[in-house]
């Protein structure tokens, strides 16, 4: 049962995180394009694992960066879109998933 609620609130958090990311890019990211990738959800709903894969690749610090910098609007206006639905907006931690760029370095390994 308490899968089932982790699930529905971290795909919750992801669809609306990337809403605000896609009107907020150019503050928030710098103009880069963020894709959220998959989010995890504590079982006591106050911490979010929120993983990012940034295109252009080069610049995924700087995006990562710039998320951490503007942390307490990115929850503010989370916080504005799920306050009916939840009654604390969790913590949000931003980790980088490469696992697209891992994804890519075996697959030019294979080719050779």
């Amino acid at each position: 049962m308490a899968g089932v609620r982790l699930e529905k609130f971290g795909s919750l958090i992801k669809r609306e995180l990337a809403v605000l990311f896609q009107q907020n890019a150019r503050e928030w990211l710098g103009g880069s394009m963020v894709t959220i990738t998959q989010t995890r959800v504590a079982p006591d709903l106050s911490l979010a694992r929120i993983y990012i894969s940034v295109f252009p690749s080069d610049k995924k610090d700087e995006a990562l960066k710039l998320l951490k910098q503007n942390h307490s609007s990115v929850k503010r206006e989370l916080g504005l879109k799920v306050g009916k639905q939840m009654r604390k907006v969790p913590e949000l931690q931003y980790y980088i998933d490469d696992s697209l760029d891992y994804y890519e370095t075996i697959d030019n390994l294979l080719k050779k």
